[in-house]
């Protein structure tokens, strides 16, 4: 407050009210509030995994169990005697649990994580305890208590929890100030870290999601703060006009992934015919696609604009010591195991008093009877008599017990019955001794060997529960999909060529082509000049727009041919360049940059086609020559800033085509990495081969199943691809497979007919299935026979598969391999076939980088320039569409 009085007279009234300033009040206030949002309700413990709310609700669940499913609504009831809050609250955390599958056995609706449909109410769901809680999560006479928050009942401060239960289920809270999100992991890899932990060796966890679906933890950073993980939806291709999501990412749910996939539909992202939601207990979205739609495009599409790839930021906090405390997730399990190491110590020592007490009073009862004492007592009057004589008579034979003897030890002895003592079997009364004495010994032996105890714990959990808690998400390393390569044009472009303006607006001017709203367009003027900018409504770039075309980003293989005049009489020059680096909305200049330059002749090329034109010069004095040829074939491909060769110094009437080129690029060199499963022209992975435009690859699934595709670097590739290589046409390939119908192995060799289209080769049977397949020109199979009872095992066979049979048709049966039973059949080496050598392409290609030496030509007018502009550096790379502008 403003007021520097501490006091004010209240002359209503007459009394005197004291002010006091709320600064200090607030400040207070709001810390109290803000620790206790932190530690009493949003992050988890270190020590047991549990938030306040669930550790309340544990131990409530562990009060009311007696073996059977109590109704939700009475847990959330009971556990409101601990829990200062509503019964929503615990409802909900209770449902949270319930879902993770671990510790509650659930009975009823619980709602459902892949469709995001809620659980009924908490009046008709029951629930009750799951084995593995009532083995891992309870020990009280290790578990130390405080009072509740009203002081009238005991909980625990703690759960002993013998197990890395955090990192199993997750945790997630927002508090004041700060939040954790503490992603899941497998059951089974927790149990092997903290094995390998114990035994001293080096682990890795990486977090397991209960949707499943693909992700990519390379940048995890240990679950700490800056780290992210990718998870993506599994989808793959039904047929040609259908694709099918059957795993989700972790944080969504079918219908929020629906609506992302439906909100990119309508803003032209995508383009989608129907959707479908089939999910039951598993996931099955079918996505209809308009017929001519790339599957392959349309799963990356899927990927950059809609809810099919998420991206999670891990952040490790747990509190420690009442305090929040940011730790990483291998931290957490070695936390974890040590806590166990520990709780299991503590278990045992209790467990070694325990079987100590009983076993001192198993002797001192044999003694009291054996020995008769009972009968010292009888002429006793008083009570501290009779523990007199009880202590008197024993002491002859105590020599041998581990303590000594107390009042209450006397006094329990006392209180043996008659009927007990007429009935005592010396012998019954030994082996007791006996297995209570087994029974020290070994637990003394887990002590001195407390992490061997420790190891076989976890293997123990692992047997008993580890069944069907498999890892459901797959490990992968993503490629990152280039938006502008998959987005669906869903525009149209025009350009006014007079005027200088491009735009989507322009709808009464010349259309040029489809186009994205995230699209660059590159664009080139008369007097040589060129830009490229983003698609918008309307665009002024220059006069006299001679080619507009989207820009493609790394595009090496985008050729533009050009003859400029530099100056207004100065010499002609040509060049041959492709753009692969620009600034957006910058103006670059082509020619040598005098004023009054122009632009005889320009082309783009998407593959580097070479063409022929005619250059006819004005009649000018004594010149001999005024028409010639030129190839751009014969000049070298440079940077875009390189001046160019000199075609001639005279003026030019003008330049005419006068033949279509043919590609000057060599064949694309594809590899393939198998880490992110993409094709790729870095040269990461393995190398598929070179290949022109008409070249296909070859592709063999395990199941079957054959097919031959163009090889577009957003191609998919499925999980049981077991051949991937360059399509030679008239290459055969062979094959021996089960047929589940005839019960027999078949050979074949066929070749492909019908290119592009997927066909299975062998037969639809259910038992059917492919044994070995081969694409080499000479296959030899080797069979290894099943012995026969009573029989010497036959020797293997080898087939060479060329011998054995023709090469058929894809859908013949095949010829029968042998009707003896098969274990199991195997390629040897292939025979030695020398194939037809491959003819390559003119020695001519795009290289990578920037500047490239200039050329001379073979023209009797051409001159050699020296002169060239240096490069400008910039972020943007570009290519075009194959159209030729003549002047």
């Amino acid at each position: 407050m403003a007021e520097e009085h501490d006091e004010l007279l209240n002359e209503d009234n007459g009394s005197q009210e004291t002010i006091k300033k709320v600064t200090g009040m607030y400040k207070d206030w709001f810390l109290d509030y803000a620790s206790y949002v932190i530690l009493e309700r949003a992050v988890p413990a270190i020590e047991d995994g549990f938030k306040p709310v669930q550790r309340r609700i544990m131990h409530s669940m562990k009060d009311l169990d007696d073996g059977r499913y109590n109704k939700v609504a009475n847990i959330v009831g009971h556990t409101m005697q601990y829990h200062p809050h509503g019964d929503a609250s615990i409802a909900d955390a209770m449902v949270q649990i319930g879902q993770k599958d671990l510790l509650i056995d659930t009975q009823g609706n619980w709602g459902n994580i892949l469709t995001g449909d809620r659980a009924a109410a908490s009046r008709y769901i029951e629930a009750r305890l799951s084995k593995f809680a009532l083995d891992v999560v309870y020990n009280p006479k290790i578990t130390e208590w405080q009072a509740s928050y009203d002081g009238r009942r005991k909980e625990p401060i703690n759960l002993p929890v013998m197990f890395p239960l955090l990192l199993a289920q997750g945790g997630e809270g927002i508090a004041v100030g700060l939040s954790t999100k503490i992603l899941p992991h497998n059951f089974i890899e927790l149990i092997d870290a903290s094995v390998k932990h114990l035994k001293g060796k080096r682990f890795t966890i990486l977090p397991d999601f209960p949707t499943a679906g693909i992700a990519d933890f390379s940048n995890y950073n240990d679950g700490l703060r800056g780290g992210k993980v990718r998870v993506r939806a599994k989808i793959s291709q039904r047929d040609k006009n259908s694709l099918v999501i059957t795993e989700i990412p972790f944080s969504t749910t079918t219908s929020s992934l629906i609506d992302s996939i439906l909100k990119a539909n309508d803003k032209g992202k995508i383009k989608i015919k129907k959707i479908e939601d089939n999910t039951a207990a598993e996931v099955e979205i079918l996505i209809h696609l308009p017929s001519g739609l790339s599957p392959d495009k349309t799963i990356d599409a899927l990927y950059a604009f809609t809810n099919c790839e998420t991206s999670i930021s891990p952040l490790g906090c747990v509190i420690e010591d009442n305090k929040p405390y940011f730790v990483g997730v291998t931290e957490m399990l070695r936390r974890s195991t040590d806590n166990t190491v520990e709780l299991l110590k503590s278990e045992l020592e209790i467990r070694l008093g325990e079987f100590q007490e009983q076993w001192h009073f198993a002797s001192l009862e044999r003694i009291f009877i054996e020995k008769r004492i009972y009968r010292d007592i009888e002429e006793e009057e008083t009570w501290d008599g009779v523990i007199e004589a009880i202590d008197k008579g024993l002491q002859p034979h105590i020599k041998h017990l581990k303590r000594k003897i107390t009042v209450e030890d006397i006094t329990r002895l006392t209180e043996i019955r008659i009927k007990r003592i007429s009935k005592f079997d010396i012998d019954k009364a030994q082996q007791k001794i006996d297995a209570l004495e087994d029974q020290i010994t070994e637990v003394r032996h887990h002590l001195a060997n407390l992490i061997d105890y420790a190891i076989a714990y976890f293997e123990r959990l692992k047997k008993e529960y580890g069944e069907g808690k498999e890892r459901k998400t797959e490990i992968r390393i993503f490629d990152d999909v280039d938006a502008t390569k998959v987005v669906i044009r869903n525009t149209k472009l025009y350009v006014n060529r007079e005027e200088g303006f491009i735009g989507t607006a322009l709808k009464r001017d010349e259309y040029v082509c489809d186009c994205s709203d995230i699209d660059d367009i590159i664009v080139f003027t008369n007097n040589g000049k060129m830009m490229v900018t983003k698609v918008d409504s309307k665009t002024f770039i220059g006069k006299n727009i001679i080619h507009v075309a989207v820009f493609k980003k790394k595009d090496k293989r985008t050729i533009y041919n050009m003859i400029y005049r530099d100056g207004k009489g100065g010499p002609s020059y040509v060049k041959r360049f492709a753009v692969t680096s620009m600034t957006r909305d910058r103006e670059y200049d082509l020619t040598n940059g005098n004023k009054g330059s122009a632009l005889w002749y320009f082309s783009a090329n998407p593959n580097g086609e070479a063409e022929v034109v005619s250059i006819s010069l004005r009649q000018v004095g004594s010149i001999k020559k005024l028409k010639w040829d030129l190839d751009f074939a014969d000049v070298l491909i440079k940077g875009r800033a390189s001046k160019g060769n000199i075609v001639t110094k005279y003026a030019i009437k003008r330049v005419e085509l006068k033949e279509k080129g043919v590609s000057t690029l060599k064949p694309r060199r594809i590899w393939f990495d198998d880490t992110v499963q993409r094709l790729n022209v870095d040269e990461r992975g393995e190398l598929i081969g070179e290949f022109r435009g008409e070249d296909r690859l070859l592709i063999i699934s395990q199941s079957g199943i054959v097919k031959t595709i163009i090889p577009e670097l957003t191609a998919h590739f499925d999980s049981d691809m077991i051949v991937m290589e360059k399509w030679i046409p008239n290459k055969p390939i062979s094959a021996i497979y089960y047929d589940g119908e005839k019960e027999r192995y078949y050979v074949k060799r066929f070749l492909i007919d019908q290119e592009g289209k997927e066909e299975s080769f062998i037969s639809d049977h259910a038992d059917s299935q492919l044994e070995i397949v081969s694409t080499d020109w000479r296959p030899i199979a080797e069979v290894e026979f099943t012995k026969e009872r009573g029989k010497e095992r036959k020797p293997n066979l080898e087939v060479n598969l060329e011998e054995f049979i023709s090469v058929k048709g894809i859908n013949a049966l095949g010829n029968q391999l042998t009707k003896d039973k098969i274990n199991q059949v195997s390629l040897l080496e292939s025979l030695p076939y020398e194939a037809p050598e491959e003819v390559h392409a003119d020695d001519l290609e795009v290289v990578d980088e920037e500047t490239v030496d200039l050329g001379s030509m073979s023209d009797s007018n051409s001159e050699k320039s020296t002169n060239e502009k240096t490069n400008d550096d910039d972020d943007l790379d570009t290519d075009d569409q194959g159209q030729v502008t003549l002047f």
